[in-house]
C-alpha cells in the first residue's frame, strides 16, 4: 500500500492557490478540468516533492473546486485520504471481512471508500490498470456517504 493524496475543497480555487503555491510555497504539478462533473482537481507538492510527486512516487495535496457554489460547513472541506494498492479487490474484502463498510464498492476494478471509526473518507486505487469487474463488486449498491 502507498499514500497518495489528501484531498481539499476550496471554495476559490483562485485564492486557494494563491495560499497554497505563492504564499506556503507548493508547486503544482497537475490540473484535470471535468466539465461533466463540474469540478477541477489541482494537485500541488512540496518543493523537495515535486519531482517524486510528478512520477506519482511521493504524496501530493489535491485542492477539489466544485463549480457549483457550495458552503463546506462541519468539516466538509476535508475530502480524503487516498492509498494505492496492489489488488483492490483482496483488500476490500479483508476490511469487510473485518466488519468495516464498503461505501463506494469497486465495482469498476478501480476505486473504492470506505470511512475510519472517525469518520474519515479514505479513497482506495487499484494500482496500474483496473482489475476486470467482478462479484460480489459489481452488484454491490453504494452504503452511506463518502
Amino acid at each position: 500500500m502507498r499514500y497518495l493524496h489528501t484531498m481539499v475543497r476550496v471554495k476559490d480555487l483562485k485564492a486557494s492557490l494563491e495560499f497554497y503555491s505563492d504564499i506556503f510555497g507548493l508547486q503544482e504539478i497537475r490540473r484535470i478540468e471535468n466539465e461533466k462533473g463540474r469540478f477541477t482537481l489541482v494537485f500541488l507538492a512540496a518543493r523537495d516533492d515535486v519531482k517524486a510527486a510528478t512520477e506519482n512516487k511521493a504524496p501530493a495535496l489535491e485542492l477539489t473546486y466544485n463549480w457549483d457554489t457550495e458552503d463546506y460547513a462541519g468539516g466538509r472541506n476535508f475530502g480524503h485520504l487516498a492509498y494505492e494498492v496492489d489488488d483492490i479487490y483482496e483488500i476490500c474484502a479483508r476490511l469487510q471481512a473485518a466488519g468495516v463498510t464498503i461505501n463506494r464498492p469497486p465495482r469498476d476494478g478501480h476505486m473504492a471508500f470506505v470511512r475510519s471509526p472517525d469518520g474519515i473518507s479514505i479513497e482506495i486505487l487499484q494500482k496500474g490498470a483496473s482489475l476486470a469487474p467482478a462479484e460480489p463488486w459489481i452488484s454491490m449498491e453504494n452504503t452511506g456517504s463518502w
